[in-house]
């Protein structure tokens, strides 16, 4: 490398940094310099000697799906000491009264992305910070980054999330996605700092798949997203349906290269999402054993994949949110196919009868919505409207709550399902609380108002009865 392309990288690499603080601090709010050892202690983390006692009127069992009345739950450091009716209070704790509130454990969303598509790197890392902190503050206390759009940037805000430079969900991450070349349309504009002319990973092979694999552990991933099925032919959402009706959903990776990706990630110890919509792509998906299969909405005219699925008991994340907000665009696309009223079966009404039969069968269903960056039609921080299309599809008001508790914790990477998904001694101490009661009216997980994580208060906009250290 020469002199002058080590000092463009080195100008390169500070802008970047100067952008990161800029995020932070336009965000974010209050900015945390990570110095070792640290000082000041990061407001986002809590301290060894932390002690919070939460007293809840009532509290969601996200395990057994039912609500508790007049709970305790004693946290010390950033764990949960104990919780039940008759925990002792110690002296010197804090005591948060919530006995006029619902408290659940902090949701989790198995599907979003962080970044912008299309943006350049700055604008990426200050969107990124943006789309976290609008999670939080909705009580999504974990997420898992499904593909990072280009690059592996999401690593960096997992690790400066979990170091307290900034506040946000704890997070799993996939990095950059694995796609046959052709299949993701969008430009990358940022190719010395992204990989390939695409913003995911070009794949052409089994062994130059196993190679992407193996760059993703690299860079501390903890899952690898892959595309087995071309949506947009083009880049263009005229081509999302046939003449027919059907969807597109050209396949895209072949199954020896599916094969050969869940292979090296089982090998390294990561887990395999991959998206897909329908047909040979998705058999492809499924028949090779990932771990989790995103929307699927073209399912329930495949009774024998069905039943594969039911065999092998695989999660099957359907992103409601996301499709709802493609609902208007299907429609119109669907009318100039020459397709309306109960002929128009968009991929919402799709992925409803595919719903239905997987909650028939006892498949599981983890909460995952799709949110994407910035302000469009399934943004950050509004992911839980999704619990409603659960129950007018079929479920309990419990049975949608669960599904962005235990049943997404079990999905998650590195036996998660030990520390989150529930209030439960040795877990984190991830709280939220509504106002109302959410098995009453599903909708209240869309106004949550107050948000512990990690034993640290991160947002709190219940009227009455402040923290205090005399309610006892």
């Amino acid at each position: 490398m020469t002199q002058k392309k080590v000092e463009d990288s080195m100008c390169n690499r500070f802008r970047l940094a100067s952008l990161v603080v800029v995020a932070i601090a336009a965000v974010s709010g209050t900015v945390v310099w990570s110095q070792a050892p640290r000082t000041p202690q990061s407001p986002y983390l809590a301290t060894p000697d932390n002690l919070v006692a939460v007293r809840a009127g009532r509290m969601f069992d996200a395990k057994a799906g039912t609500m508790l009345n007049n709970q305790i739950i004693l946290i010390k450091g950033d764990r949960i000491a104990d919780v039940g009716p008759s925990v002792l209070i110690p002296s010197e704790a804090k005591v948060i009264d919530l006995r006029d509130a619902t408290v659940l454990p902090g949701m989790i969303d198995g599907h979003v992305h962080n970044a912008g598509r299309g943006d350049s790197v700055e604008m990426k890392t200050i969107v990124m910070v943006q789309s976290a902190v609008r999670d939080l503050e909705a009580g999504f206390t974990t997420t898992v980054d499904m593909d990072s759009r280009g690059g592996f940037g999401t690593v960096d805000l997992r690790e400066a999330i979990d170091e307290g430079v900034i506040k946000g969900p704890r997070m799993q991450v996939s990095g950059q996605s694995l796609n046959q070349r052709a299949s993701s349309p969008y430009p990358n504009p940022g190719p010395g700092f992204y990989s390939g002319f695409t913003e995911g990973k070009n794949i052409n092979g089994p062994w130059l798949a196993r190679a992407a694999v193996r760059e993703s552990k690299l860079h501390g991933v903890d899952w690898i997203k892959i595309y087995t099925t071309q949506d947009f032919v083009g880049g263009r959402e005229l081509y999302e349906f046939k003449e027919d009706g059907s969807l597109v959903a050209s396949p895209s990776l072949t199954l020896e290269e599916v094969q050969a990706i869940v292979d090296e990630a089982h090998r390294m110890g990561l887990k395999v999402a991959c998206h897909t919509y329908g047909g040979d792509g998705m058999r492809s998906c499924i028949n090779a054993g990932v771990d989790l299969s995103m929307h699927v909405t073209e399912l329930y005219k495949d009774d024998a994949l069905l039943n594969t699925v039911v065999q092998k008991k695989l999660p099957i994340m359907m992103t409601i949110d996301d499709l709802a907000g493609l609902n208007a665009g299907d429609k119109r696309l669907l009318a100039n196919l020459g397709f309306t009223g109960d002929k128009a079966v968009t991929r919402l009404g799709m992925a409803e009868q595919t719903f239905r039969k997987l909650l028939k069968a006892g498949v599981p269903l983890p909460f995952g919505s799709g949110a994407v960056a910035g302000d469009g039609a399934f943004p950050h921080g509004k992911q839980a409207d999704q619990f409603a299309w659960m129950v007018k599809w079929g479920m309990t008001p419990a049975q949608a709550l669960q599904t962005a508790f235990m049943t997404e914790a079990n999905v998650l990477n590195y036996h998660w399902a030990n520390r989150v998904g529930s209030l439960e001694k040795g877990k984190f101490a991830d709280v939220i609380a509504v106002a109302g009661n959410p098995l009453a009216d599903v909708t209240e997980m869309e106004r949550v108002k107050f948000v512990m994580k990690g034993g640290v208060v991160m947002k709190n906009d219940l009227p009455s009865r402040p923290l205090s250290t005399a309610a006892r």
